[in-house]
């Protein structure tokens, strides 16, 4: 694994990353990816403390199992995972993360045994009796040591031999620092020598002092060792636990060094996904600083990069697999979150030159041996720098095609880089590769560290050579040498650079009046709704005012109030005429031919003049229509039966046609009308008559709505109060 981190120059990402964790491990986290992300997105809502360092359980655990004593100092780092845990469970999680910690029951034993032990790890006073009685006769020795030592120091006769008045602590033990002679004013025994040449001395006086410090140790040491042999033996009963928190506490140290990783630097998770799609948008590679971002499509089986020298090939390589093998791990990079990764079982990178004077192997050798290490795989993502190096170009490129077209048949996908035109020409005509070139500022002669999908890059040698100090009568010597022809092959190469590149232009600005114009067309669409909210709402209005009126009109009918009434009538008769609305309909550009909707009857243009069309229904008549009355119909043109149709409406004694509407739904009763009027436009007459009622108004009003919009109708009036005054009309046609 840290070789592959080394090739891709991750190593000092993944060693950042790695400080986050409260112990060392591997950073590969095992298990389903997907809960593992949702689990850490859980997490990011909480605001926690992160987790104490903790040692290397693993050999304690081993020790448990072969029934051994713990030391006090490794029953601690159980004590502290086990505290870190009582104080998550304290968190009111939801979802994912409560039933994961629901999961994890800490036994009552060892919750006591947590309790032992202060922040710093010290027992505290009162786990055992014994212990304590200890500590203080410790304590109490110590400063016996310390006033005897101190009253040593306050000798009159030892005065003078002393250099300082300080207690040094040599090897453990508190001494006095002295000239030569001491000997003659106190009894001592010599610990050390200064460099100066003066003693550290140890008094006799304060020996048995500490024989009984060493005394009172080693009874401390055996009741600790009776008290971990206590705890031992409880862990013991409870080892099937503490090896399943021991690895949940891993688990949770994965998932806050990845939340702590992506919040330092907004680094984004880009989770792998079986869609087949690869790409990889504004990456910007951890060993890069201040670089321009890179968006590359790799979906491809093979991504072949070529293009100028020293332009960023071999980054761009590096950057993609870079992203897959951080995205494999769950580790958070800096990407754009639309960037889109595949599973890869493995990442392999073949980058280096592998010849050495310790391998006694030749560059192509060393490569042949690693592209046939690749036969034996599948489903693994693969990346060749400088593919043809090492042997003759031609021959490479005929081996190399046929190669990279066997691996693609094995499911493996390689990214390569390349100046070898011919290779990149013999494999341009495969649907499963994707050509990228990186290009070339020849106005300020540096390379942009842009890239070009679709077509091969030139290499741009002599003017690399040129920018890195080759002087210019060698290079054009160079150039001499190099011919006219293949200097013009370059020129095509790069010409097909620039037409791709203004293709992609227009596309991008193509793309752009695209979202514009769907944008003023949603706004359109809102505006339109909005217009229509109002009309709705003011319709109401004026139909409860229209409501009212005739509510009162109709009682003063009722109380026989004639003048009053008709008053009250005339009211309302105009207040319902006033009931006429714009309909808001959206713009439709009709042609000769359109299937079209008039009403409640279906037809197709005939012919269209300015703002007015001539139709056919799907009946066989035809009308002359406004284009703003018409709404596209979709529905297939009927088969039309030829037969010969006789309308005849005979006209009446009274002078009128008349038509009874009562009891109709108003669509049944508009398209009873609307065949009437035709009946009655072709036989001729100009004035009809039509009872519609009065009842709750909304037969009344459909009834005007269509007489409003239909283009043979020059006008109605309300009947006569003898022929069924505004419970009737008389249309004029």
């Amino acid at each position: 694994m840290q070789e592959i981190f080394n090739k891709l120059d991750l190593e000092d990402y993944i060693t950042s990353f790695q400080t986050l964790f409260s112990r060392h491990k591997e950073i590969i986290l095992e298990g389903d990816i997907n809960l593992h992300y949702k689990l850490i997105k859980e997490l990011e809502s909480y605001n926690f403390k992160e987790p104490p360092k903790v040692e290397s359980l693993d050999s304690s655990l081993v020790h448990l199992q072969k029934q051994g004593i713990l030391r006090i100092e490794d029953i601690y780092e159980f004590s502290k995972i086990i505290r870190y845990f009582n104080y998550l469970k304290r968190f009111s999680f939801e979802g994912k993360l409560l039933e994961w910690f629901d999961k994890i029951i800490i036994p009552e034993d060892i919750q006591k045994i947590e309790s032992y032990f202060d922040d710093r790890g010290d027992l505290k006073e009162g786990i055992d009796e014994d212990l304590d009685l200890v500590k203080q006769a410790i304590y109490k020795n110590k400063d016996s040591i310390k006033q005897s030592l101190y009253k040593s120091i306050n000798n009159n006769k030892l005065r003078s031999y002393l250099v300082d008045s300080q207690v040094h602590y040599i090897n453990g033990e508190e001494t006095l620092l002295v000239r030569g002679g001491f000997n003659h004013v106190i009894k001592a025994t010599v610990v050390n020598r200064s460099n100066s040449g003066f003693f550290y001395v140890l008094p006799h006086s304060i020996s048995e002092l500490k024989q009984k410090q060493s005394d009172l140790k080693n009874k401390q040491e055996e009741i600790l060792r009776k008290l971990c042999k206590s705890i031992s033996s409880i862990f013991e009963k409870n080892l099937m636990f503490l090896k399943y928190i021991n690895k949940e506490f891993d688990r949770f140290d994965h998932y806050q060094a990845r939340l702590f990783f992506a919040k330092s630097g907004d680094k984004n998770f880009i989770i792998p996904s079986k869609s087949g799609k690869n790409k990889l948008v504004d990456f910007v590679h951890p060993a890069l600083h201040d670089a321009k971002p890179i968006s590359i499509d790799f979906s491809k089986s093979v991504v072949m990069i070529t293009g100028v020298n020293a332009g960023g090939k071999t980054m761009m390589l590096k950057s993609a697999l870079s992203s897959v093998l951080l995205s494999k791990h769950l580790i958070p990079f800096k990407a754009d979150k639309s960037s889109s990764l595949g599973n890869f079982k493995n990442v392999l990178a073949v980058l280096d030159d592998p010849q050495s004077v310790k391998n006694d192997i030749s560059t192509f050798a060393g490569r042949m041996v690693e592209f046939s290490k690749l036969f034996s795989k599948k489903n693994v993502i693969v990346g060749v720098d400088e593919i043809e190096l090492g042997t003759d170009s031609d021959e490479a490129a005929s081996l190399f095609k046929v190669i990279i077209e066997e691996l693609i048949k094995k499911d493996i996908k390689v990214i390569i880089t390349t100046h070898h035109k011919r290779l990149a020409a013999l494999m341009a005509s495969n649907d499963e590769v994707e050509l990228v070139a990186a290009l070339y500022d020849e106005a300020n002669q540096k390379p942009t560290y842009d890239f070009l999908q679709g077509t091969i890059g030139k290499s741009y040698a002599f003017e690399t050579a040129e920018r890195y100090g080759i002087p210019k009568n060698v290079i054009k010597h160079a150039k001499e040498v190099y011919g006219d022809d293949q200097d013009r092959l370059n020129e095509l190469i790069e010409r097909s650079s620039e037409l791709e590149r203004e293709y992609k232009l227009k596309l991008e600005l193509l793309d752009r009046e695209i979202d514009e114009h769907q944008r003023l067309n949603r706004n359109l669409k809102e505006e339109k709704e909005n217009l229509d909210d109002h009309i709705y709402t003011e319709k109401s209005k004026l139909h409860r005012e229209y409501k009212d009126a005739t509510k009162d009109a109709r009682e003063a009918i009722k109380a026989k109030i004639s003048r009053e009434s008709h008053q009250l009538l005339n009211v309302a008769h105009k207040k319902v005429k006033e009931i006429k609305t714009d309909k808001v309909q959206e713009v439709v550009a009709f042609k000769v031919g359109d299937r079209i909707k008039y009403n409640s009857s279906k037809g197709e243009i005939i012919s269209i003049k300015g703002k007015k069309a001539f139709i056919e229904n799907d009946m066989g008549m035809r009308l002359q229509v406004k284009l703003s009355d018409l709404k596209p119909s979709g529905n297939p043109v009927k088969v039309k039966v030829q037969q010969k149709t006789t309308v005849t409406v005979q006209k009446p004694d009274s002078g009128h046609v008349s038509l009874d509407l009562h009891g109709q739904r108003a669509d049944e009763a508009i398209d009873n009308l609307d065949k009437f009027l035709s009946d009655s436009l072709i036989a001729g007459f100009d004035e009809v008559l039509v009872y519609h009622g009065i009842g709750t108004g909304k037969l009344s009003y459909a009834v005007k709505k269509f007489l409003d919009s239909h283009p043979k109708v020059r006008g109605y009036d309300d009947a006569h109060p003898s022929q069924g005054g505004f419970g009737a009309k008389v249309i004029k046609l």
